[in-house]
């Protein structure tokens, strides 16, 4: 039922490691052409498109500073001259930046962590609605989080605010763009090793995996089947406006 990612262009932010990267790599695989896009990581992201490249598929390397205002929507427009048009995006790109308790917060950081975790999914989906809608319709999946859910751990805060912003404007979003044929879901990973968690101290990571049920870290891979799915008409095509938790059970919300 995935035939219908065959030949769909996708641009996927913050594709150099992580999710991203097996979010591209899983596209790949079923045939979409993609975008992947990196900020500082060019030896990794260019690893990436390597791999799809030598498995027959087809990728192409694109550098943008996501922190800094207004350089999303240039991406998607060059992504959409890159591929011939833009049928979904995957608005991966996030980071912690730093654990910094509540009191030490300022404007500096405020601004480099809402601009790269929300700003540039608000400026970037904006930037693809003219191009989806040239396609006749797309779909956009955003990156949540668990702690956009349960106010994140100690020092992430300003993080967890913005993943709650993510999902309130995915629902947001779902409901303004549907009119257009674009669909809008988020997905909201738990605990996975990936180097998001370069800095969480060794005894917090496995604190966390005492709370799940599965009694384990989750894998980049293990959230590319969530993104696939939200992404693919045929898998997907009557939902919007929704957050799937991808967390071992850590969370299960009603």
């Amino acid at each position: 039922m995935l035939d219908d990612l065959q030949g769909k262009c996708v641009l996927i932010t913050g594709a150099s490691t992580g999710i991203g990267a097996a979010a591209a790599k899983g596209f790949a695989r079923l045939g979409a052409k993609v975008v992947v896009h990196y900020n500082s990581s060019e030896a990794e992201a260019q690893k990436v498109v390597d791999l799809i490249s030598a498995d027959g598929g087809e990728a192409h390397l694109m550098q943008a500073d996501l922190m800094t205002r207004e350089n999303a929507g240039p991406l998607v427009d060059a992504a959409a001259r890159k591929l011939g048009g833009l049928d979904i995006l995957v608005n991966n790109a996030g980071s912690l930046m730093t654990r910094t308790l509540f009191l030490d917060w300022d404007a500096a950081l405020y601004e480099r962590v809402m601009n790269l975790n929300v700003r540039s999914v608000i400026e970037g989906s904006q930037a693809a609605v003219p191009h989806m809608q040239a396609r006749g319709g797309g779909a956009i999946v955003n990156l949540g989080s668990i702690a956009g859910n349960n106010g994140g751990g100690p020092g992430s805060g300003l993080y967890a605010g913005a993943k709650a912003f993510v999902h309130n404007v995915t629902r947001h979003m779902a409901s303004d763009l549907a009119k257009l044929n674009i669909r809008v879901n988020a997905i909201a990973p738990g605990v996975i090793a990936t180097p998001f968690h370069d800095l969480t101290p060794p005894e917090r990571m496995e604190a966390m995996r005492n709370t799940i049920p599965m009694q384990r870290i989750g894998t980049p891979e293990e959230c590319v089947g969530a993104i696939v799915f939200l992404a693919s008409n045929s898998m997907s095509a009557y939902v919007t406006g929704q957050i799937v938790h991808i967390n071992g059970g850590q969370l299960m919300p009603a």
